[in-house]
C-alpha cells in the first residue's frame, strides 16, 4: 500500500517540533512532497540531521513557532507538548494552527484546545496510527480531532505521509480514538509475540509459523510489520516499546474514569512492565516478545 505524494503544486512552509522517530519521518515526506520544513529538537544531531534532509534548522522551538503558521508537535507526550506550547505561549499568534502529532490524555487535548482557541489559536489532535517505518511509507492513519476549518487547512498536508486520513469530531476525539485503535494494535502484537514464544517452546520454525499464521485465519496487518522482526529478534526501534507501556496505562486511567473494565489490557500491561524492567523500553515494541520466551 503506498502513500500520497501530497500536492507540490501548493508548497507549504510547516514548522515541526520534535525530530525524533515520528518527526523525522514526517519531515523527510513533507520535503519529498516539495513543502518546506523548519524544525527544532533538543537534540543537536537531530536538527543536523533535517539540515541534510533539505529542512531548516533553528535553534530553539520558538524560532519555529515565529516562522511558521502551521505548527505541529511530534514529541514523546502530551506532558511535553503541554509545557512546549506553555513555553511559547508569548510567541504563538492568533490564526495559527498547532497540531499534535503524538499520543497524550484526550483531556490534556481538549484543554489545548480552549485555552490556545481563546487566544484564536487552533488547536488539533492529530494521532497517527503505525510506526516511523510506515510514516515513511506513507502507509498510516492520521485520526484528527478539532475544528473543521483548521482540519481542512491542514487536511492534503497530512496526506503527504498517510494513506487515510479522518476528521473524528471535536477537539480530544483524535486522542481518544488513538487510545481506541492502539488498545487492539497492542493486543495483536501481544497476541503474535505469544503465538510465536510458543511455536518455538513446541519446537516449530519461528519463520515457518509466522508465514502459516499469514495464511491463516488468524491473519493480522502486525503480521507483516512485526513478524519478520519477532522471528529476526531485530528490535532495531520503529517504535518504542516504553512508549506503547505509556499508551497502554492511559488507555487504563481512561477506563478506569468511564468504569470499564479491560483485562486483556490489564494482562497487557504487565508484560510490558515485565519486558521494560530488562531494560528492553528503548528497544521496538515487538520486544514483547522477550518476556513471553521460555527462559
Amino acid at each position: 500500500m503506498s502513500g500520497r505524494t501530497g500536492n507540490p503544486e501548493r508548497p507549504t512552509t510547516i514548522g515541526l517540533i520534535g525530530l525524533g522517530l515520528i518527526g523525522s519521518a514526517v519531515a523527510e515526506r513533507l520535503l519529498a512532497a516539495g513543502h518546506t520544513v523548519i524544525g527544532f529538537d533538543v537534540s543537536e544531531d537531530a536538527r543536523f540531521k533535517l539540515s541534510q534532509q533539505g529542512g531548516v534548522r533553528t535553534a530553539t522551538a520558538a524560532e519555529v513557532v515565529e516562522e511558521a503558521d502551521i505548527v505541529w508537535l511530534a514529541l514523546p507526550n502530551d506532558t511535553i507538548s503541554r509545557d512546549v506550547l506553555r513555553d511559547l505561549d508569548g510567541s504563538l499568534r492568533a490564526g495559527q494552527i498547532v497540531a499534535d502529532l503524538g499520543t497524550g490524555d484526550p483531556r490534556t487535548a481538549e484543554s489545548l484546545a480552549k485555552t490556545l482557541g481563546d487566544r484564536g489559536v487552533t488547536f488539533l489532535d492529530a494521532t497517527i496510527s503505525g510506526s516511523s517505518a510506515q510514516v515513511r511509507r506513507g502507509d498510516v492513519l492520521v485520526m484528527v480531532g478539532g475544528e473543521e476549518s483548521g482540519f481542512g487547512v491542514c487536511q492534503r498536508l497530512f496526506e503527504s505521509f498517510a494513506w487515510q486520513v479522518r476528521h473524528v469530531g471535536p477537539s480530544g476525539r483524535g486522542a481518544w480514538m488513538k487510545l481506541v485503535t492502539n488498545l487492539v494494535l497492542g493486543l495483536n502484537r501481544a497476541a503474535l509475540a505469544e503465538g510465536l514464544a510458543f511455536a518455538e517452546a513446541l519446537g516449530l520454525e519461528p519463520a515457518i509459523a509466522l508465514s502459516v499464521l499469514r495464511d491463516s485465519m488468524a491473519y493480522s496487518r502486525i503480521m507483516d510489520t512485526k513478524g519478520p522482526k519477532m522471528v529476526l529478534r531485530d528490535f532495531t526501534p520503529e517504535a518504542r516499546l516504553s512508549q506503547h507501556l505509556k499508551d497502554v496505562r492511559l488507555i487504563r486511567e481512561a477506563a478506569a474514569r468511564v468504569g470499564q473494565e479491560l483485562p486483556l489490557s490489564t494482562e497487557h500491561q504487565r508484560l510490558l512492565e515485565l519486558a521494560e524492567s530488562r531494560g528492553l523500553g528503548q528497544l521496538d515494541n515487538s520486544a514483547i516478545l522477550e518476556a513471553l520466551r521460555r527462559p
